[in-house]
């Protein structure tokens, strides 16, 4: 971990949106997504896009949760190039670390 990084760490099981895309997600837990927007939401760019690192089995890369006001969450989106990477099987619960 770089100097300055704060860690979160939390387990969740990706989920699928239905709608034209499929991007794939994972959803932070609600008390984790409420400590980050009280401490980082200045960061936040719009529609509430936060920039991030994240690592899931030791896998690191630059990306951004956003902010989903219907679930009162934040969610990271999965690209499709990590999933290959990971050859991760959604239906399964992932160890998760967001580094802000």
């Amino acid at each position: 971990m770089l100097p300055g990084r704060i860690p979160y760490r939390f387990s969740a099981r990706p989920w699928q949106y239905n709608g034209p895309a499929a991007w794939c997600f994972v959803s932070l837990p609600s008390e984790l997504s409420v400590e980050i927007r009280e401490q980082f939401k200045e960061m936040e760019e719009g529609w509430g896009r936060l920039p991030v690192s994240a690592a899931i089995s030791g896998y690191e890369w630059k990306t951004a949760i956003w902010f989903d006001s219907k679930q009162n969450t934040y969610i990271l989106p999965l690209k499709a190039e990590v999933r290959r990477k990971l050859k991760m099987d959604i239906a399964q619960e992932q160890d998760v670390v967001v580094y802000i």
